[in-house]
């Protein structure tokens, strides 16, 4: 199936739009959170919340995004820890998350049937899909925003709905 049927300008434009929703509600909750529990070992694949919210700020907001806006790709660790300290980290996954909605917006529809290039961490060069790999990237923040979430109800907090149907509901009852 060719997957700029599917994907188009519009489509972007509400990913884009729910990334921050998702990403604002699920730092309205992490506020409660104690530091210690933030920072704890969850068995998370980055250990704690504070782990996988670093790698989320990094994967999306500094690799993806520098890659898709700049055509530039910094070499850093996918474990590279960008805050130490929970305000400053939750502020800046919200601020950036803002980035995305710009640059879908004055996104030229027709890259999305073309290729992004660009390099990994390791050095290897890639061609992939432009559209599936802007598609990964906000595929890649809901699957992180679900391991916090469950983490958060493991740890005995509340965490909040992030299905994209109640951020519709939301804009359809405004």
């Amino acid at each position: 199936m060719d997957e700029t049927f599917l994907m188009n300008k519009t489509t972007f434009q509400l990913l884009a739009e729910y990334n921050l929703w998702a990403t604002r509600r699920l730092v309205q909750h992490l506020e409660n959170i104690s530091e210690a529990d933030f920072h704890q070992d969850a068995g998370l694949y980055f250990k704690s919340i504070a782990g996988t919210l670093n790698h989320l700020l990094l994967g999306e907001h500094t690799l993806w995004y520098a890659r898709f806006k700049q055509g530039i790709s910094p070499i850093l660790s996918l474990e590279t820890i960008l805050h130490t300290e929970k305000q400053p980290l939750l502020n800046d996954l919200v601020q950036k998350s803002h980035n995305w909605i710009d640059f879908v917006h004055g996104l030229d529809e027709t890259k999305l049937t073309g290729n992004l290039n660009y390099q990994r961490a390791s050095g290897a060069q890639m061609c992939l899909p432009y559209a599936a790999t802007l598609l990964h990237v906000f595929n890649h923040g809901t699957h992180h925003r679900g391991q916090v979430t469950a983490a958060m109800t493991a740890l005995g907090y509340e965490c909040p709905e992030l299905d994209l149907v109640y951020m519709l509901a939301e804009q359809h009852q405004a």
